[in-house]
């Protein structure tokens, strides 16, 4: 898209101590993305902005929602015309759940064996603090060509507000390439499997529970529903294959609900069932709904109860080749700092790359600091080093990017 520049630039040198630390101040704000929120994001996002201030860069912070800003910067490489590289990151957090379940303060960010605890640590904040302190690396270098936009997104935990937000944007059409920081333990993923989140409304007739004959009961369609689910991931791994590292696909049911503890003598009117669809790359998400649609209504059916099914959210599947520049430039950053080229693989669930994807057609990869499973889960934690790598890589693996140029 850009003219490139022969001109080599000096190996950037990277603040690894400074970007833990502010690690360690983005942990230990309690930016939990929860129901009704009004308020989630900001404190965070003006952390960013106070720090960007001192860097001296041009930024935009836009409020998505209420109290849910995107903080976006643009730093202009002064060394002509290049490519426009993005990092993209995000601030929000998912609940800590019982603090009683940790074995650390959940917002203490603590250092301790050599690694930093907290929620968030490694979703993903340490590649917020990463991505900032690289891109400031590879300023501080001098000149380079191009530009580089740093995308701090909110409601990734979400609905991905920020990202539909943010692609929606004139910035946005002039991105030629986007690294996700998220954790990924060391793999350059190229791929991400897709999400659709499914709810189906079970409408039965109420009864007596000394009367089951003078009821249609969505409880009983609702087990039938996902007994019957089973059959509809057989159909999809038959159908679909498998894919080298995002897997099959899963159809999993994540709610069964219908009828009020407080009356158990009551066969209930309703219920819901709750799906979680992940899918991989080639997958037809319409056939697939539609199979499903099927599946729920022929179990419901026996019990003479309908079925309505609602598509909550649809995530597509989306594949870069691994010869595309962003990946090229990010497995050439991996290898200056490691000595050694990363292994390739796939996100498990969806992150605001497919997003990007979807709504931008931008090109996005994802790599970034903490445990590829760790996401989510009590005593949440990234290894300390972990923070210095990424912040390396990412500073070179943008300087390879923007002096290589983009197709």
């Amino acid at each position: 898209m850009h003219a490139s520049s022969s001109t080599p630039l000096a190996t950037p040198a990277v603040d690894a101590e400074a970007a833990v630390a502010f690690t360690q101040d983005l942990v230990r704000l309690r930016t939990v993305n929860a129901t009704g929120a009004t308020e989630v994001e900001r404190p965070a996002a003006e952390l960013v902005a106070r720090l960007f201030d001192t860097f001296g860069w041009t930024y935009d912070v836009v409020e998505v929602a209420p109290g849910r800003p995107n903080t976006v910067a643009v730093i202009e490489g002064g060394g002509g015309e290049g490519p426009t590289l993005m990092f993209e990151g995000h601030i929000d957090v998912v609940t800590e759940g019982d603090p009683a379940d940790w074995s650390v303060d959940p917002y203490g960010a603590e250092i301790r064996d050599g690694k930093l605890w907290g929620r968030g640590s490694a979703d993903m904040k340490s590649g917020v603090a990463a991505m900032i302190y690289g891109v400031r690396a590879l300023q501080l270098a001098g000149p380079f060509p191009g530009r580089i936009v740093i995308g701090v997104l909110c409601d990734e935990e979400g609905l991905m507000l920020g990202a539909k937000a943010f692609a929606a944007t004139p910035l946005a059409r002039e991105v030629d390439g986007v690294i996700v920081c998220e954790p990924e333990g060391y793999e350059v993923c190229t791929s991400a499997r897709g999400g659709i989140r499914l709810r189906l409304d079970l409408d039965g007739v109420m009864a007596h529970g000394a009367m089951p004959q003078e009821a249609k009961s969505p409880v009983v369609a609702g087990a039938r529903i996902v007994e019957t689910l089973a059959r509809v991931q057989t159909w999809a791994e038959e159908r679909y294959g498998t894919h080298p590292h995002a897997g099959s696909v899963t159809v999993t049911p994540t709610v069964l609900r219908g009828g009020d503890p407080d009356q158990l003598n009551v066969i209930p009117a309703h219920g819901i069932v709750g799906i979680d669809v992940r899918t991989i790359p080639g997958t037809g998400h319409t056939e697939l709904i539609e199979c499903v649609r099927k599946f729920a209504e022929d179990a419901a059916a026996g019990v003479g109860v309908g079925v309505e099914l609602t598509v909550v959210d649809d995530r597509p599947a989306i594949e870069l080749p691994e010869d595309h520049p962003v990946v090229t430039a990010l497995v050439e950053g991996h290898r200056q700092v490691h000595g050694a080229a990363p292994p390739f693989g796939a996100v498990p669930g969806t992150t605001d790359g497919t997003i990007l994807t979807r709504d931008a057609g931008l090109p996005t990869v994802v790599y970034g600091p903490g445990g590829k499973w760790i996401a989510h889960q009590k005593d949440e934690f990234v290894e300390v080093r972990e923070i210095a790598e990424y912040t390396r890589v990412y500073a070179a693996a943008a300087r390879a990017f923007l002096t290589g140029g983009a197709r």
